[in-house]
């Protein structure tokens, strides 16, 4: 089980660096085909995240308090799901337990009906994840990743509900 054996891999920021910088910019192409292929899903989408931008500006919710968020739930969804999900469904699946991984953390990300796409946009998201890790033994660059584009994600919900 990788996980146990390399908690981070054997984590180099120079190396996980500009992979977790390719992750970032790879996210953000899959968005941008995503918002031309099914622009009324994204749409749909992000007035959800609006919704929960001016819920969390409600509640009093900051920068510094969502960059933690952000950072938070990368660490954590990157531990989890490829770290030990993704570890455990490899080591009984083969390479099959990459794809059932990054299923998965689509179906932890529902949408409703109209915004569908956004949960196909999560699996493909976490099977980019998944496949640096697979191929790095690293979480880093992963995590670097999912935390950047979290911390835009949420930067953007909670500018906007301003």
């Amino acid at each position: 089980m990788l996980l146990l054996h390399y908690p981070l891999g054997e984590a180099r920021l120079p190396r996980d660096l500009p992979l977790a910088l390719g992750l970032l910019l790879a996210l953000w192409g899959l968005e941008a085909l995503f918002r031309r292929l099914f622009p009324a899903s994204f749409r749909e989408a992000e007035r959800l995240h609006r919704e929960a931008g001016r819920a969390l500006r409600a509640a009093g919710a900051g920068p510094g308090f969502l960059l933690l968020l952000a950072l938070l739930s990368g660490v954590a969804e990157e531990v989890f799901f490829r770290g030990l999900l993704q570890s455990l469904l490899v080591a009984w699946l083969g390479p099959w337990g990459l794809f059932l991984q990054a299923f998965l953390f689509a179906l932890l990300h529902p949408a409703p009906r109209p915004a569908l796409a956004y949960p196909l946009y999560t699996g493909l998201a976490g099977l980019l994840f998944g496949l640096a890790y697979l191929l790095t033994g690293s979480l880093l660059a992963g995590i670097l990743a999912h935390f950047l584009h979290n911390a835009r994600g949420f930067w953007e919900l909670w500018r906007e509900a301003g």
